[in-house]
């Protein structure tokens, strides 16, 4: 039994993440393929995954451990929805963060060396670990994503209105019922062990996932301990399946550039992940005015939303800018 503990503080410093990034469900998808658990909404996509890992995605599934905890590519590679952006983060992440990242991973014997000159900060090592991560996104992941983005969005969308409902409190008494429990100030939710955990003014970040094996999990960094535990929740209430996006004339994608603009069109992909103004302006390689004029355009036409985060602003799509979107797109989750 996992049980977290609230303050009044905590409660308002709860919040909710767009995404866990591509990194984490890239790695979620492969302990996901070493599943013997029979999980319905999974029946399709293992069936055309399983088997087809190869020499290219192996310096990564290598890596997955004998039994225990796994690696943690969230705090490697950071929550960014962009794959470049999360291969640039582990490609300059410091020595001591990956050797304390393979502190106590249980890995097979004949992967060890690999996984030392990993955790030594090998330059050819990393480069490798992050052309494995590239081979098993396009893999396991991108040509499920559309789908999985809409379950995302959908949920996110209703955990949203929730809040601007009944505050944390509503969203917290809804959180995966009845597998999740709130009973003020504790949430209760199902785990392999018995947990007890603080917040102590940090809050708590709510993330759904599309490809987490479990069905609710706790993570937390402990090399900075003032960042709030991040809970993910399962976001698929329908089995995943892939699309094939295409973009050739005529094909969605086409057409919402011709309806909206190239980069109008670029922007409300980005917000399919979530996004602040400055971020959407670097992705979309514009001027933050620009940017934030794009938004107003796109939030004016109900195609996102726009809600405040700290000092800034958060961009969301909405289930009408997801159903523009079509099948056309290729954004990264």
């Amino acid at each position: 039994m996992l049980r977290i503990h609230f303050t009044s503080e905590d409660l308002v410093r709860t919040r909710l993440a767009a995404t866990i990034g591509v990194a984490a469900e890239t790695y979620y998808s492969l302990e996901l393929l070493r599943e013997h658990r029979e999980l319905p909404h999974f029946r399709p996509w293992r069936s055309a995954v399983a088997g087809r890992m190869g020499a290219d995605t192996r310096p990564l599934t290598s890596l997955l451990p004998v039994r225990g905890p796994g690696l943690d590519l969230l705090a490697l590679m950071g929550d960014v929805p962009s794959l470049d952006h999360a291969v640039d983060n582990l490609l300059h992440a410091p020595v001591s963060r990956l050797s304390r990242e393979f502190q106590g991973v249980d890995f097979h014997p004949r992967h060890l060396p690999w996984a030392r000159r990993l955790s030594e900060g090998d330059r050819e090592a990393r480069r490798e670990l992050a052309a494995a991560v590239r081979a098993c996104h396009r893999l396991a992941v991108e040509p499920y994503w559309h789908k999985g983005r809409s379950e995302l969005v959908a949920l996110s969308s209703r955990y949203t209105n929730l809040v601007l409902e009944g505050g944390v409190d509503l969203l917290l008494r809804s959180l995966c019922a009845p597998l999740v429990r709130w009973r003020p100030p504790v949430l209760e939710a199902p785990y392999p062990r018995r947990v007890e955990v603080h917040l102590r003014g940090r809050g708590l970040l709510i993330t759904p996932t599309v490809f987490s094996p479990r069905a609710v999990s706790l993570l937390w960094d402990p090399l900075d301990i003032t960042q709030p535990p991040r809970l993910t929740v399962p976001a698929l209430r329908e089995p995943l399946t892939g699309t094939g996006p295409a973009e050739a004339d005529g094909t969605p994608g086409r057409n919402l550039e011709s309806l909206l603009g190239r980069t109008r069109a670029a922007a409300l992909r980005v917000t399919a992940e979530g996004s602040t103004t400055t971020e959407l302006a670097r992705r979309l390689g514009v001027s933050v005015a620009a940017a934030s004029q794009h938004a107003t355009v796109l939030r004016n036409a109900k195609l996102i939303t726009t809600t405040r985060r700290g000092g800034s602003v958060l961009h969301l799509i909405t289930p009408l800018g997801l159903a523009l979107l079509g099948t056309g797109t290729t954004t990264e989750p």
